[in-house]
């Protein structure tokens, strides 16, 4: 009864989430935004991979992995990740099989950090993404939408009424909403955590896993202080990079698997919503 109730909740403060009022993409409503490219049409990579699969199983089950391409954003101004995958041998060109190679940062596209990523203690302690708890990973979630005049302050954390027990919360921003993920280039006014907005999280919640829809769960201008309080303590699974684009905000089953990369602190994952 106790279980029926809290999802019930989850539902009801879900659905609030998504009557956020959404101003246009590339508003003043966020402070770094001034002079931002406007994002109202879908970007080329966004209508090349229009072609992919994004939905299984009738729209029960929900891609939201980026595909990891060449013009995937990186995390710099105007740059880009390159190819990631070339055909190293080729029965075009006269091979017996085609054989794919991959070369890709660990740190790219929709990717997990583990908890040495900005803890040298648990870096040396040998927590790696190997190490990560896939109980964790896998569960149920809320996926909520942000105030979107802000970055993820204490103040925002504390708007979104989350109650406890929740321990799986994926967060969509204004990110998606301008369409980050698609440009061709990286972006740092983009939206995330600031160090005020993580402490609250882990002061006043039991969220072990944090998502959000870009490269970094940290604002730009909080990029280590952010990083620190959420690993000080290492319990909290960071994914970034997802794409929540046209998925209802509510309460879903998620499941993310990490490449086993043994002493990597970062990997690419790949995640599924499932109705």
């Amino acid at each position: 009864m106790a279980a029926s109730r809290l999802a019930l909740l989850l539902l009801v403060l879900a659905v609030a989430a998504a009557r956020h009022a959404l101003p246009a993409a590339g508003s003043d409503a966020h402070p770094g935004y001034d002079g931002a490219e406007d994002t109202c049409g879908v970007p080329a990579a966004a209508a090349a991979a229009a072609g992919r699969m994004e939905e299984y199983g009738g729209g029960r089950i929900l891609n939201i992995t980026h595909a990891y391409r060449a013009d995937l954003p990186a995390y710099a101004p105007g740059a880009v990740t390159g190819p990631v995958v070339r055909l190293r041998d080729s029965m075009a060109n006269g091979t017996l099989y085609n054989l794919s190679e991959l070369k890709m940062e660990c740190h790219m596209g929709t990717q997990v950090d583990a908890p040495g990523h900005m803890n040298q203690s648990h870096y040396a302690a040998g927590l790696d993404v190997d190490k990560l708890d896939l109980d964790l990973l896998n569960g149920p979630t809320l996926l909520v939408d942000t105030p979107r005049n802000t970055n993820i302050t204490a103040k925002a954390m504390e708007s979104l009424n989350i109650p406890k027990g929740v321990r799986r919360v994926l967060f969509r921003t204004l990110n998606t909403d301008r369409k980050l993920m698609w440009k061709k280039g990286g972006d740092l006014s983009y939206v995330g955590f600031t160090e005020d907005g993580a402490q609250w999280l882990v002061d006043n919640t039991d969220i072990k896993l944090v998502g959000i829809d870009y490269l970094s769960v940290a604002a730009y201008d909080h990029l280590i202080t952010a990083h620190v309080v959420f690993f000080k303590i290492p319990n909290i699974i960071l994914v970034e990079g997802l794409k929540l684009d046209d998925v209802k905000a509510g309460i879903y089953m998620l499941h993310c698997l990490p490449l086993r990369l043994v002493g990597s602190e970062g990997s690419p994952i790949r995640c599924i919503l499932i109705k």
